[in-house]
């Protein structure tokens, strides 16, 4: 846990831990995340995330009008080094229940990939595979993951540059075979404001030597190339996510998401729209049977003149 801290950590770590509540709560409120009854399986890897996203929810569960359960698990992938202690003798400081897994995906993963090639695919593969069937095992309802909105607006962006698809981590997906439902209580969260408080409550973070070894990810680099967005355009990011929450299939280029074949004109519509009809010119007194130029305001006071009634 913390070392002692001075009366202004504890204020500012009060206000981080106000404002990520209000976010996890809206989040779950706009997303429908947590119902009554819910048993949350909080997947935790021992990194900054997921111990604020496990702690922001054991602070909500008591407030909450509903009534659901928390279970912590972790999955020790066997990593060389892994300290087996910390997560047990933390988790055992709050009274939750958890579960650790053992399962060596790290050999797994070493023996697929060739050295010095991104290793988290396979690696995210793995462990979603295992934490989902042991979801089913203990009967959760919703499996909570520590993604934030940082995350979701770099997975846009990897996914465009490199996949050519416009799409994200959702706050809250429904696993292709129908039979868990993943949550991501964070995603409205900002990382910088994650790792302050995770500084700040002194969580025992654990890095992971598998993939935070590697240099020159691409997640790395587009994760360079928002925050230098944010340095020089503050607001930016902002408004990213905010246009991932507001898509407009009819404006965009996606044949799937929007019938453009189907799409004609109704011959029989009234000209409508921003522009008021006094605005528009006299069509009625403009010559379009030869070519030519036209001009539209000379036509409209044409169409002023010639209603004009002399008393």
């Amino acid at each position: 846990m913390s070392e002692e801290l001075t009366p202004q950590q504890i204020t500012r770590m009060t206000k981080l831990q106000k404002r990520l509540r209000t976010e996890v709560g809206r989040a779950i409120g706009d997303y429908n995340m947590i119902e009554e009854g819910d048993r949350v399986m909080c997947c935790l890897s021992g990194g900054k995330d997921s111990y604020a996203m496990l702690d922001i929810l054991l602070n909500l569960q008591q407030r909450a009008p509903i009534k659901f359960e928390i279970v912590a698990v972790n999955l020790d992938q066997k990593q060389p080094g892994f300290p087996e202690d910390i997560l047990p003798a933390y988790l055992d400081t709050l009274g939750v229940a958890y579960h650790i897994l053992e399962k060596d995906t790290y050999s797994i993963v070493k023996d697929k990939i060739p050295e010095g090639k991104t290793t988290c695919s396979l690696c995210s593969r793995l462990r979603r595979g295992t934490l989902y069937g042991f979801a089913q095992k203990i009967g959760a309802t919703k499996i909570a993951l520590g993604h934030h909105r940082d995350d979701i607006i770099e997975t846009m962006f990897l996914n465009m540059f490199f996949a050519g698809k416009m799409k994200a981590m959702p706050p809250k997906l429904l696993s292709d075979d129908g039979a868990n439902m993943v949550i991501r209580p964070l995603a409205y969260a900002r990382e910088k404001d994650i790792a302050e408080y995770a500084a700040l409550k002194g969580f025992p973070i654990i890095p992971c030597n598998l993939c935070g070894s590697q240099e020159n990810l691409k997640r790395a680099a587009v994760k360079d190339m928002l925050v230098q967005w944010d340095k020089q355009h503050p607001g930016r990011i902002e408004t990213i996510f905010t246009a991932m929450q507001n898509t407009s299939p009819s404006q965009g280029v996606d044949r799937e998401q929007f019938d453009f074949l189907s799409l004609t004109r109704d011959p029989d519509a009234p000209m409508s729209g921003q522009v008021a009809e006094s605005d528009l010119p006299a069509f009625d007194f403009v010559d379009v049977a030869n070519n030519g130029h036209i001009n539209l305001d000379a036509a409209a006071r044409i169409d002023v003149v010639s209603t004009y009634t002399p008393e």
